[in-house]
């Protein structure tokens, strides 16, 4: 099915130049002379890079087939990621490079979907937010202000900013679109 640019929306797959890629952000530019141009911000789904790509309106793409599946988080190996169909029990990899910073928010059983291209695994579909335990933060400071922060560590190795109520050993929600903290578990 052929998509014309114009058409974009954020979240959309197409194949540029053979690659499958998701549109992060788009935005439609006309110049005083000429015709409209759209400029995006785009993520290659085999290599995990992000582009800002420029497009005539009335260019078209094929769309990129995407299959997901639902999978639980098994393991690491120092350089590779293992995962687990819920339905065959068969095992996929992915290496540390297409995980990227998801890896921070990977924990042991946790339910995650894949992305699928050609056969191929691309990446992982994180949820919204997940539980983490701190394991590292500096004890709170007495009489600091309720809005004030503190750094903390996580069991994963996130380091992020938290309230000064939090505490060591204590599991925390963190946000995984942006790494923040969201509240107490």
């Amino acid at each position: 099915m052929a998509i014309s640019a114009g058409d974009f929306k954020t979240g959309l797959t197409v194949i540029v130049d053979g690659d499958p890629w998701v549109v992060l952000d788009f935005q439609h530019v006309k110049p005083g002379k000429g015709a409209a141009i759209l400029k995006t911000k785009m993520k290659n789904l085999k290599t995990g890079s992000t582009q800002e790509k420029n497009f005539n309106a009335s260019t078209k793409f094929e769309a990129a087939q995407i299959d997901k599946k639902t999978a639980t988080y098994s393991y690491n190996d120092g350089s590779a990621y293992y995962f687990m169909d819920q339905e065959t029990y068969e095992m996929y990899q992915l290496d540390e490079t297409h995980i990227g910073d998801d890896k921070y928010y990977l924990v042991d059983g946790m339910e995650i979907g894949l992305m699928f291209f050609e056969g191929a695994v691309l990446s992982v579909s994180l949820p919204d937010k997940v539980e983490l335990t701190v394991i590292e933060t500096t004890p709170a400071i007495k009489g600091a202000p309720s809005t004030q922060s503190k750094d903390a560590t996580t069991d994963t190795g996130l380091t992020l900013r938290v309230p000064q109520f939090i505490e060591q050993g204590e599991k925390i929600i963190v946000s995984t679109a942006d790494g923040k903290y969201a509240s107490r578990a």
